[in-house]
């Protein structure tokens, strides 16, 4: 029996060689015991999916199996992004939620993300629950209980188009690209753009499962054809959305790639000045130190979390919490949902450019002018688990002073190692940071830098990665 191994934010893995059908049953049925001894089963669960290989039949499978355990389900009646299903859990009182999707992964993996009862990512205790239940080979039995097909998609629609003043964006005018990379999110914004009457134009909307040409995540290079379009349909911003449009990324006016960091900035930014909502600032231990310095401008708290959405949403529901986000693009805001949402932080983002009156890459340009320069870059080095465990090691060792030429200040390990380097920072520029992450489901260590220039963040890309090869 292979072994499955959860991970940030549930299991996945690739298609035919750990994502079977089999092992699908065996996920449904830990989660099925766990619903039936710690949540209430008769309130149900959601069960939604996305836009890969078999990702219907899988969400049937789950659908049964969690029925045969007497547990009643909704199963979505289309593809769905992620969140809808994260909303339909909380608006309906379900006991959890239950989406297949491998999120941002290559065409040929899949997974199961388990939503908690409020609407979120199950946070690690609840994991480790669910875990102990999958050790045991749990398959409940009970009364067969009713599977209903339901479209989860128009209230989760209207819930989003309230929480942004998409009348202020329809009358700034502002024309944007769309891009759904063939995933879940696929029709959503153009629906809610068209019903207001927002300018857009759209791309990668309809199902392939293959992803040509891209791996469905919001980052260069993968968003290359949103930036050709930006430049060719002139338009103001280019907003795109993972697999499963739980994640945000966008383009600036003059094709310029905006990453996850930057729309985090802008939007925290946007709150504090312009909307002043209450509570306190999240980000995850590889995000940006920009947002400390927004947080630190408005008097406003700031807490770091391990990385991975789960441990966000877990300080949503201890203390109320403004914006909360992590490196990959997922952002989250305590009165909406303990969720990241690419739908809504597209919206969003269209909706700073209104109250504004400024295109993206401005609003970019004005943040990094008040806060100082911030440029990121990320490497996944797909190296054996000996060598990744290696490079952990010596990277915590105290007898590493150095990463290139650059001397390192401090180290902190709350999830990987993160070296603070001796850098330029141009100013008021951000401080240079090497993080070393090890991934617990892959053969994979990633490495993140953030640094006051772009040059300089690829010459330490360059020294993160001699370091992990023993170069």
């Amino acid at each position: 029996m292979s072994q499955i191994k959860f991970g940030t934010d549930g299991w996945r893995g690739i298609i035919a060689d750990d994502f079977t059908f089999d092992n699908v049953r065996r996920v449904a049925g830990a989660i099925a015991a766990y619903i039936l001894k710690h949540e209430e089963p008769t309130h149900g669960l959601i069960v939604g999916y996305d836009t890969r290989f078999a990702s219907d039949r899988a969400a049937r499978l789950v659908a049964q199996v969690i029925s045969d355990a007497g547990i009643p389900v909704r199963l979505a009646n289309d593809y769905v992004p992620t969140p809808t299903v994260s909303y339909n859990v909380k608006k309906l009182g379900a006991a959890g939620g239950v989406m297949v999707t491998s999120s941002h992964n290559p065409w040929d993996w899949n997974g199961v993300k388990f939503k908690a009862k409020f609407g979120g990512s199950a946070t690690p205790p609840i994991m480790k629950l669910i875990e102990a239940e999958l050790d045991g080979d749990a398959r409940p039995k009970g009364k067969a209980a009713k599977i209903e097909e339901v479209d989860l998609k128009p209230a989760y629609v209207e819930a989003v188009s309230k929480f942004a003043d998409l009348d202020l964006i329809r009358r700034a005018n502002f024309k944007f690209a769309i891009d759904s990379m063939y995933g879940s999110g696929r029709g959503i914004l153009p629906q809610i753009f068209d019903t207001h009457g927002i300018r857009y134009v759209a791309i990668r909307q309809e199902v392939n499962p293959l992803f040509p040409g891209i791996n469905p995540e919001p980052i260069l290079p993968h968003v290359a054809m949103l930036q050709e379009t930006v430049l060719r349909a002139k338009c103001h911003a280019g907003l795109v959305t993972d697999g499963d449009a739980d994640r945000i990324g966008a383009v600036t006016e003059d094709g310029s790639f905006v990453d996850s960091h930057k729309c985090m900035s802008v939007l925290l930014n946007w709150l504090l000045v312009y909307k002043k909502w209450p509570g306190d600032v999240v980000r995850a231990f590889n995000t940006t130190g920009m947002i400390d310095r927004i947080a630190a401008r408005h008097g406003r708290k700031l807490h770091e979390t391990s990385i991975g959405f789960k441990y966000i949403a877990d300080l949503m529901m201890e203390h109320e919490i403004l914006i909360g986000g992590e490196e990959s693009g997922g952002i989250g805001y305590g009165r909406f949902l303990p969720e990241r949402d690419g739908i809504l932080n597209a919206l969003l983002l269209a909706n700073v450019m209104a109250e504004e009156k400024k295109p993206l890459g401005e609003l970019v340009a004005d943040l990094q002018r008040e806060f100082g320069a911030l440029y990121y870059g990320r490497r996944d080095l797909h190296i054996s688990d000996e060598m990744k465990n290696e490079a952990i090691r010596r990277a915590a060792d105290p007898q590493t002073t150095k990463l290139g030429t650059y001397s390192i200040l401090r180290k902190e390990n709350r999830d990987g190692v993160k070296f603070y380097l001796d850098a330029p920072k141009n100013g008021n520029g951000a401080d240079a940071w090497v993080l070393f992450r090890a991934s617990g489901t892959e053969r994979m260590l990633r490495c993140y830098v953030e640094a006051a220039n772009p040059e300089l963040v690829e010459e330490i890309l360059e020294a993160g990665e001699r370091f992990v090869n023993f170069a």
